[in-house]
């Protein structure tokens, strides 16, 4: 891949295994990849790097995924970036509001 295209991804994930997979998969596929354990630290990066993707986990410490993207939607460095939110915490049943 060439590396003035390279999309870079920045992964907000508390759990040291879950970053190191998800890492190492996103970077054998061509991305540069940009890791931090909470969320807080991930507002920060967003705005001094701006990423091209941002991924998130929903449950972690002090702030938390819906919380981060509320924070980055209001940071116009950040407004724009694309956010998947994603969690291993399954419930029974999920209502959405529909």
């Amino acid at each position: 891949m060439n590396a003035t295209l390279t999309t870079t991804i920045l992964i907000v994930e508390d759990t040291p295994s879950e970053m190191e997979l998800m890492s190492h998969y996103l970077r054998e596929s061509g991305y540069s990849v940009i890791g931090v354990i909470n969320a807080k630290d991930a507002l920060q990066k967003a705005i001094d790097l701006r990423p091209d993707v941002i991924i998130t986990d929903v449950v972690m410490p002090g702030m938390s995924g819906f919380e981060l993207c509320r924070s980055l939607k209001k940071h116009t460095e950040t407004t724009n970036v694309p956010i998947v939110i994603c969690t291993s915490k399954i419930k029974k049943s999920i209502d959405f509001g529909a």
